[in-house]
């Protein structure tokens, strides 16, 4: 029994931290660690970056934003070109 217990503290002394901690070799665990940390990144990248998510949506606000000012001008134009052909009609109707 004491066998037993000495082979299973010799065992412990010799794992490493990882595999102590998160039961992987050192190996393992910086593959994982370096997989984690890519992933991570382009994430960001993705959320956060010039070609990210809160660009595109800026974008259609900002569009969204440019079409009802087109459409407000459309309205203003029809409203200024209707004055100006009643100005235009007074105007040839005196001479």
């Amino acid at each position: 029994m004491q066998n037993d217990e000495q082979l299973l503290s010799n065992d412990e002394e010799h794992e490493s931290l990882t595999e102590r901690y998160f039961g992987l070799s050192t190996t393992k665990f910086l593959i994982a660690s370096g997989f984690v940390l890519v992933l991570g990144i382009y994430m960001g990248l993705i959320f956060f970056g010039d070609n990210s998510l809160s660009v595109l949506l800026d974008l259609e606000e900002y569009q969204n934003y440019l079409s009802e000012d087109i459409e407000h001008l459309k309205v203003e134009n029809a409203a200024l070109q209707k004055q100006y052909f009643e100005l235009k009609e007074l105007d040839a109707d005196s001479q």
